[in-house]
């Protein structure tokens, strides 16, 4: 677990060398690990990795999307939080918006707006954001509007600032 962590600063710095090695692949496939310490480190790699366009590009060719959306049904909170950010950072590009739809995470990420922990409500929200950037995700999302705004009153306030955020541009008409 140790080297998980270690690979994650060294990933804050060059994630091309990673990328080049193979790194996206091997993170997905600890996805499934049988421990949540690993499947959320594992995430969290992601996350790190999807920074640059190359990133993001690599998640969607290797089927790294799907088995995030799995984990936002993990029974650790970690794990779904580290899921969900690495699904927001993944779906800033338009490839990564419609594998992550075509991957059934909008219900999945909507059921998570009100998790009893802040950092899965944070990066659910941040993704749900991105998300809504896509036609088809603000038309399925809009049915879901309401459950978002409810989060503007949350304890945290990243989690207000979000949501808000959230609302806006999944309402925004052009």
């Amino acid at each position: 677990m140790e080297y998980l962590d270690t690979l994650h600063f060294c990933l804050r710095l060059d994630q091309e060398q990673a990328l080049k090695a193979g790194a996206m692949e091997v993170f997905t496939q600890l996805l499934v690990h049988v421990s949540s310490i690993i499947r959320a480190k594992a995430a969290r790699d992601i996350m790190d990795l999807s920074v640059p366009l190359d990133g993001k590009n690599r998640a969607c060719s290797v089927n790294t999307l799907p088995a995030l959306v799995t984990l936002l049904d993990d029974t650790d909170a970690d794990v779904r939080a580290k899921a969900a950010g690495a699904i927001m950072t993944i779906t800033i590009t338009t490839e990564g918006k419609k594998t992550a739809i075509s991957s059934g995470a909008l219900p999945k990420l909507v059921q998570l707006v009100n998790d009893h922990c802040s950092e899965v409500r944070l990066n659910t929200i941040k993704a749900i954001t991105t998300l809504s950037e896509s036609p088809d995700g603000r038309e399925e999302l809009m049915k879901s509007v309401e459950d978002i705004k409810l989060r503007m009153s949350d304890d945290s306030a990243a989690v207000r600032k979000a949501a808000e955020i959230a609302v806006k541009v999944i309402t925004w008409l052009p």
